[in-house]
């Protein structure tokens, strides 16, 4: 199981201690989303002078945040390389999303996933697109183009499973056009959602229980499909694994273990995602006392308890997709709002 760590910020970056978490936390990548950067540029004075520099220089809006996240992710990527380097491509990433606003439109998330890697000209670089029905048909055609793709707000088997068969078409057509099938990607599973969902409503005796019983679900489709002859067709022809990835990994349940997810989703060929709360817990008091089992560990028996109780798990994926694109969305518009703000008034004062 990898570390990787969710959160960027500039100071994280100036201050060292991103290196030093590489160091001594075993961290071995980062990502980054709309959120995350909103809460880093409007705390403190980081980014006003890059901010200022930009928009001296005409960017605004959208295009001036993407120079900020270029500018923090890129130099996070350089902390990363060594990593990348040894692990042959394996560990050592960093990602960044396109613009949320694009979750419905295939063709404007193709333009700009290639754009942006184009951009950041790094190649442990991942662009973040959700896996959304849209999403699915991009995904195919970015990884065509060669792009590295870390498939974001995956809640199911059915999700996961779809993100999958998009990456493989991308690298079964590279191959068909005489490609380098080496092509890297993530599909990442959200976790916690699934228990702040249903709070209340949980069968007795299954209290954040969904969640991981989702993930176990999950894991075995994951280590089926890599069983498959398909799969065995384009690994005889040199493509990579898409790895599976934990995310929302942080415990929402004040009552529940901090380091709940964690410890619960350890498994070989996955990376789990922490938040700092999360990474400094499980990193001081965490424990591993076994792995995911790959038949899925008792989890049908759990889903169907939550079926019985009135909770379908594939309405509440959708839902809970749904919902995570209109988060984004939401945080994606307070950050252009708030750095069209903050260039205003550093552009008046100036």
């Amino acid at each position: 199981m990898a570390r990787q760590y969710h959160t960027i910020t500039r100071e994280l970056l100036n201050s060292g201690t991103l290196s030093c978490y590489i160091k001594q936390l075993f961290v071995t990548g980062l990502t980054s989303n709309p959120t995350i950067f909103h809460n880093a540029i409007n705390k403190g004075n980081a980014y006003d002078e890059s901010i200022l520099v930009h928009a001296l220089g005409g960017k605004s809006g959208e295009a001036l945040f993407f120079e900020l996240a270029l500018e923090d992710l890129t130099r996070a990527a350089d902390l990363f390389r060594p990593i990348y380097d040894a692990s042959e491509g394996l560990d050592g990433w960093v990602s960044l999303e396109v613009s949320p606003l694009l979750a419905d439109a295939a063709a404007s998330t193709i333009e700009a996933a290639i754009r942006l890697y184009t951009q950041a000209g790094r190649p442990n670089f991942f662009i973040k697109i959700p896996g959304n029905r849209v999403g699915a048909s991009a995904i195919e055609e970015v990884v065509f183009a060669g792009v590295p793709v870390n498939v974001t707000l995956l809640f199911s088997e059915e999700h996961y499973l779809a993100a999958a068969d998009a990456y493989m078409r991308g690298i079964e057509r590279r191959i068909a056009s005489g490609l380098d099938p080496k092509v890297r990607s993530v599909a990442s599973v959200f976790v916690s959602r699934w228990d702040l969902a249903v709070q209340g409503k949980t069968p007795p005796g299954l209290n954040n229980c969904l969640a991981i019983a989702i993930a176990k679900n999950i894991y075995k489709a994951y280590r089926n499909l890599y069983e498959s002859a398909r799969w065995h067709k384009l690994y005889d022809s040199g493509a990579c694994q898409q790895t599976l990835l934990w995310a929302s990994t942080g415990t929402k349940d004040p009552g529940s273990s901090d380091t709940l997810y964690i410890e619960a989703l350890v498994a070989p060929d996955t990376i789990s995602t922490m938040p700092e709360k999360t990474l400094l817990a499980f990193s001081d008091h965490g424990k591993v006392e076994g792995i995911l089992p790959v038949d899925g560990g008792g989890a049908g028996s759990v889903l169907a308890a939550f079926n019985q109780a009135g909770i379908q798990s594939e309405e509440l994926a959708s839902d809970l997709q749904r919902q995570g694109i209109d988060i984004f969305a939401k945080s994606w518009n307070d950050l252009v709002d708030s750095i069209r703000e903050k260039s205003d008034i550093l552009m008046q004062s100036k």
